[in-house]
């Protein structure tokens, strides 16, 4: 019978090998319920002293997935800082700009908005206001 000569046994088992590794490879970037780190707090979460952000300044909190910063006027703004494309937590902040290792999207702190794509929605705000002299984030709506 023409036609293509039989894959050998070694090609046979580098192919089984490698169809796991590119599996997860795929789950790792894609987003929803599997390893992504939920959008927004689930709970108030504490951040830090009220004094941790100067007038103009920004700060990451990195293990409460937040971002705050305090405009010159005093108000302060929260965003989560999990990527809008892919559900990474973003761990790198670099002046006013958040970059997400995943796959370099970039964010403006103090707006949330867009620098850098593949991301094309902006992060997710979030309600922030001060009790006891203490940074808080909420959850919102």
């Amino acid at each position: 019978m023409p036609g293509r000569p039989a894959p050998s046994r070694r090609t046979v088992l580098r192919s089984a090998a490698l169809t796991p590794v590119a599996g997860l490879a795929t789950a790792a970037c894609s987003p929803g319920d599997d390893g992504a780190a939920p959008a927004r707090p689930t709970a108030p979460v504490e951040l830090g002293a009220e004094g941790e952000v100067a007038k103009g300044a920004t700060k990451l909190y990195p293990d409460g997935n937040v971002v705050v910063s305090r405009a010159e006027d005093g108000t302060l703004k929260a965003f989560s800082t999990v990527c809008t494309h892919a559900g990474c937590p973003i761990k790198k902040l670099e002046g006013t700009k958040l970059v997400c290792p995943c796959h370099g999207s970039e964010f403006d702190a103090r707006t949330g908005e867009v620098l850098h794509a593949p991301a094309t929605a902006p992060l997710i705000e979030l309600p922030v206001e001060v009790e006891r002299g203490r940074i808080v984030a909420s959850p919102g709506t």
